[in-house]
């Protein structure tokens, strides 16, 4: 049966139209947690999800956005996750589009850690630094073990 062992949120914007700042050419955090992993025992399996709103601007071409996940601090820490959004070619030209970019994973059979905190990290990176980051922006990540 398996055991809960934490849960937690990294809120960066509540609501939409809450920011609005360029999307990073260089991948920048926007969401982290630290999940307590206290006498785990058996596998650890950690299930998250991220989500930010992106606004297009309009007759945008070719421009792509990036959400990586990791399991530490750093964008060189293990790569647990990655997802791309591009505009879509039907996008209205008149004006921005804005489009919430959601992602759902896990990371499987994590190695229990040596000072009982798992820590993951969600960063945003773009081929061009024209889309904005409206809100909401959030990392949540949830730790279970079999034991």
């Amino acid at each position: 049966m398996s055991r809960l062992l934490d849960a937690r949120t990294s809120q960066n914007a509540s609501y939409q139209q809450s920011i609005s700042s360029p999307t990073p050419t260089t991948p920048a955090i926007f969401g982290q947690v630290g999940l307590q992993c206290i006498n785990p025992g058996g596998s650890i399996r950690v299930q998250f999800t991220a989500t930010t709103t992106i606004s297009f601007p309009g007759a945008a071409t070719n421009l792509a956005v990036f959400i990586y996940i990791v399991r530490g601090t750093l964008i060189s820490d293990p790569l647990v996750y990655s997802a791309t959004l591009t505009l879509p070619a039907t996008a209205p030209v008149g004006g921005p589009t804005i489009i919430p970019f959601s992602v759902t994973g896990s990371d499987f059979n994590v190695p229990a850690p040596l000072n009982s905190q798992l820590t993951y990290s969600a960063f945003i990176s773009s081929n061009s630094s024209s889309p904005l980051r409206v809100g909401p922006e959030s990392l949540n990540a949830a730790a279970y073990s079999d034991f």
